[in-house]
C-alpha cells in the first residue's frame, strides 16, 4: 500500500476520544464553563478562509485529509467528522501548544478607478496589500474540549481583532438504538460552527479582496453579526442521518466591541439583545458520495449599521435552505479528484416600528431580501481547484433604506476562480507549511439596482496565502 493510500485508510480523524461513550450530559455543561470564558468577545473580519496546520500536526494527517484542495476551509467527510467531534482527536503524541500562523497578501484590479482610493492609504486601482496576519489556537484545550480561536491583525484597517471562535465539548452514545453524537459549542458568529460549506460563514468564495466594491445588501446571517455576538448551543448527530442544532446569542455592548477590535461600532448591524439560531440537516453518505439537505434560521432585533434606519430598531428574521453534494473519485486516496457543489437560499424579512424618523422620511416599515447562491468546484489531485459561482440578490425597493440611486439593491453575477496548492499532501516536502495561490474574477451583471456600468465593479483578485505551525 502506498503512503497516500495508508493515510486515507487511517480512521483516527473521524474518531472521538476514547472513554467518552455514554457520559452524562452534565459533564458537557461543566466543561462548557471553560469554553464560555474563552469566547468573551467578538470582532468583524472580512472573510475567514484559511487552513490551520496545527490541526494537521495534532492528527499526523496532511491538510488534504480534511480539506478539499488541501487548503481550508472547504471540508471533506473526514474534516466534517473532526469538527463535529470537537477538534480533539489526535495521534496521542505531545506536540505542544497547537499554534499556527497565517498570512494573506493580494493584488486587486477593478475595471474602473475608485475615486478617493480603494481604502484609506490605497490607490484608486491596482493595489497590492498585506490583508491579514493571524495567529490561531487550533486543537485540544483539555483532553475533552477543543477549539478554534483566531487573533488577527488587519493591515488594511490597521486594526487588531479577535476573530472567529468555536469551542466544543462532545460525547458519543446511543439514542433509540442508533449511534448518536452530541455536543456543546461556544462561538461568536452564527454558522461559524457549521460543518457544511453551504452556510454563509464558510461558504464560497473562501477568499476575496478587501479592496474591491461589493453590493450594499446582504442578509443578517451572512456575517452581519460576525464577531459582534457571543453565544452557546447544543447539537446532535443521530445515526449519521439527522443533524439538529440550537444556539442562543447575546449581542455585545459598545465597550466589549471596542475591546475586541470591532470598530467602527456602527459599521455593521449591532444589538445587545438575545437572538436564537436553529439548524436542521439530513445527510446521507455512500462510498464516493455525500449529500446534505438542510435549513437554518436566525432572528434578532438590531440597529442596522451605517445609519441605515436613522438608529431605529429593526426586527430581522432570516430563514434559509441549503444543500451540499460531494463526489470522491477514489475514497481510499486523500489526493483523489473531488467534485463539490453547494446551494444556498436565504429569505430575510426586516420590520421597523413606527417612529418620528420614519414619519419624516416616509421610509417603508417592512422590507424583504432574497439571496441565492450556487457554486461548483472540481479539485484535481488536491492541487488545482477551479470553481465557479452564480449569485443573485433581490429586495424591496426603497431609496431611503438602501441608499442606492434608484432605491434597489438588486445585484447578480458570477465568480470564476482557480486555486493552486503545491503542498499539504502526503510526503509533502514541508509538512508544517502550506501555501495557496488564488486567481479570481468577479463579474457583475447588475450592481446595486442597475445593469448600467455594473461592469465597472468587476474585479480581478490574486491572493497568496501562507499557513505554518511550529
Amino acid at each position: 500500500m502506498t503512503q497516500d493510500h495508508m493515510t486515507a485508510a487511517k480512521t483516527s480523524v473521524a474518531s472521538a476520544p476514547g472513554g467518552g461513550r455514554g457520559r452524562a450530559v452534565a459533564i458537557l455543561i461543566r466543561d462548557a464553563g471553560l469554553a464560555a470564558a474563552l469566547v468573551l468577545g467578538a470582532s468583524l473580519e472580512t472573510r475567514p478562509a484559511l487552513a490551520v496546520p496545527a490541526f494537521a500536526i495534532q492528527t499526523s494527517q496532511p491538510c488534504a485529509t480534511c480539506h478539499v484542495g488541501a487548503f481550508g476551509p472547504q471540508l471533506t467527510p473526514q474534516g466534517r467528522d473532526f469538527k463535529l467531534h470537537g477538534y480533539v482527536n489526535s495521534d496521542s503524541q505531545d506536540h505542544g501548544l497547537p499554534l499556527a500562523w497565517v498570512t494573506q497578501t493580494s493584488f486587486t484590479h477593478t475595471e474602473a478607478q475608485r475615486p478617493g482610493g480603494a481604502a484609506p492609504g490605497f490607490r484608486a486601482n491596482d493595489n497590492i496589500a498585506l490583508d491579514s496576519v493571524a495567529g490561531y489556537y487550533a486543537g485540544k484545550i483539555t483532553p475533552e474540549v477543543g477549539g478554534f480561536i483566531k487573533f488577527r491583525y488587519n493591515p488594511v484597517r490597521q486594526q487588531a481583532q479577535l476573530g472567529s471562535v468555536d469551542i466544543r465539548d462532545v460525547r458519543e452514545g446511543e439514542l433509540f438504538g442508533k449511534d448518536a453524537l452530541w455536543g456543546l459549542t461556544v462561538n461568536n458568529s452564527p454558522t461559524v460552527q457549521d460543518p457544511w460549506n453551504s452556510t454563509p460563514w464558510w461558504g464560497f468564495p473562501y477568499v476575496r479582496s478587501s479592496l474591491a466594491p461589493t453590493p450594499v445588501a446582504a442578509p443578517l446571517v451572512n456575517g452581519g453579526l460576525g464577531q459582534r455576538v457571543a453565544g452557546a448551543g447544543f447539537y446532535m448527530l443521530w445515526n449519521d442521518l439527522l443533524y439538529l442544532e440550537g444556539d442562543g446569542y447575546k449581542g455585545l455592548d459598545s465597550e466589549s466591541l471596542r475591546t475586541v477590535g470591532q470598530m467602527p461600532i456602527n459599521g455593521s448591524d449591532r444589538t445587545t439583545a438575545f437572538l436564537p439560531y436553529a439548524r436542521l440537516a439530513v445527510i446521507r453518505d455512500w462510498q464516493s458520495h455525500h449529500v446534505e439537505v438542510g435549513a437554518f434560521a436566525l432572528s434578532a432585533d438590531v440597529i442596522p449599521g451605517r445609519n441605515q434606519t436613522f438608529g431605529v430598531k429593526t426586527s430581522k428574521t432570516d430563514t434559509a435552505l441549503d444543500a451540499t453534494y460531494q463526489y470522491i473519485t477514489d475514497p481510499t486516496r486523500v489526493t483523489s479528484d473531488r467534485l463539490s457543489a453547494h446551494a444556498t437560499y436565504i429569505h430575510e424579512t426586516a420590520t421597523m416600528g413606527p417612529s418620528p424618523a420614519q414619519t419624516l422620511t416616509h421610509e417603508l416599515l417592512e422590507h424583504t431580501l432574497d439571496t441565492t447562491r450556487f457554486d461548483i468546484s472540481y479539485s484535481f489531485a488536491a492541487t488545482v481547484t477551479p470553481s465557479i459561482q452564480y449569485f443573485r440578490t433581490t429586495a424591496t425597493t426603497d431609496i431611503r433604506y438602501w441608499g442606492t440611486p434608484n432605491g434597489s439593491p438588486n445585484s447578480n453575477g458570477m465568480i470564476f476562480e482557480v486555486a493552486y496548492v503545491p503542498w499539504g499532501k502526503p510526503d509533502a516536502q514541508f509538512p508544517n507549511v502550506n501555501v495557496r495561490l488564488t486567481a479570481q474574477y468577479v463579474s457583475y451583471f447588475t450592481f446595486n439596482g442597475t445593469a448600467s456600468n455594473a461592469h465597472n465593479n468587476n474585479n480581478f483578485f490574486f491572493g497568496f496565502q501562507t499557513a505554518f505551525a511550529f
